[in-house]
């Protein structure tokens, strides 16, 4: 796997969003060429946002371009802590299509995975792009240890979403989410990673090196990911 894994450094993050968005542009543009759409999924969180502010600047057929958060929290739209709503006031306005894989706060959060996964499955796939961060503590996506932690990185290679309820509830956000599952990210075209830090840089290093064994998520993601993997790194 480490062969199939670049790492890409930056000065500062400003510099990381210029390249990763110019990246992100040429692969929307690319399978806009190919087949007339492109269909990416986009990480939440604060690490991301300057990427999107570029890409949204970019002169893109954005009517053409559907974008899926890679994971979401089961809150209400508008709620500050919903993924999608940070990406649909930035790529909304430019024609795009953002689609809520949580429409509504529902108690059953399976059942928000099922409702998601049919969603995705109507979407064409593979993804052309998956852009994902890693948490501090190792998470991808939603991919969190939990009773849920097994289903999302081994179940069926045809399941794209499903529910999960991270163990324990993460502090800034202590709510169930609905996340990608691993196959769902691995099989994208494009796979990329962007994160700041020292700490993020050496528990990605950490769980490279552990693959399979890791006892971080993006680790267990990683392991024997046959497609070529971009971690974007800035201080």
């Amino acid at each position: 796997m480490s062969d199939e894994i670049e790492w890409w450094d930056y000065d500062d993050a400003a510099e990381m969003a210029e390249a990763i968005a110019g990246d992100i542009g040429f692969i929307i543009d690319s399978a806009i060429e190919a087949r007339g759409a492109a269909v990416i999924a986009l990480a939440g969180g604060k690490t991301p946002v300057p990427v999107y502010e570029k890409l949204a600047a970019a002169k893109l057929d954005w009517k053409r371009v559907t974008i899926v958060p890679t994971d979401e929290r089961i809150v209400p739209l508008g709620d500050p802590l919903s993924n999608v709503t940070m990406i649909g006031k930035t790529f909304i306005p430019k024609g795009a299509r953002v689609i809520p894989i949580v429409p509504k706060a529902v108690d059953d959060y399976k059942a928000a995975g099922r409702s998601a996964d049919a969603l995705m499955q109507d979407l064409h796939w593979p993804l052309d792009l998956c852009l994902l961060g890693v948490g501090a503590d190792g998470h991808t996506a939603s991919i969190f240890p939990g009773p849920d932690y097994d289903e999302a990185l081994n179940g069926p290679r045809e399941r794209r979403a499903l529910g999960v309820m991270p163990d324990p509830l993460p502090s800034e956000a202590p709510v169930p989410r609905v996340t990608l599952s691993r196959q769902g990210i691995v099989t994208a075209r494009a796979l990329m990673i962007a994160v700041t830090g020292g700490a993020k840089r050496k528990v990605i290093e950490d769980a490279i090196a552990k693959g399979a064994g890791s006892p971080y998520p993006i680790g267990r993601v990683l392991a024997d990911a046959e497609l070529p993997v971009d971690i974007h790194w800035a201080p």
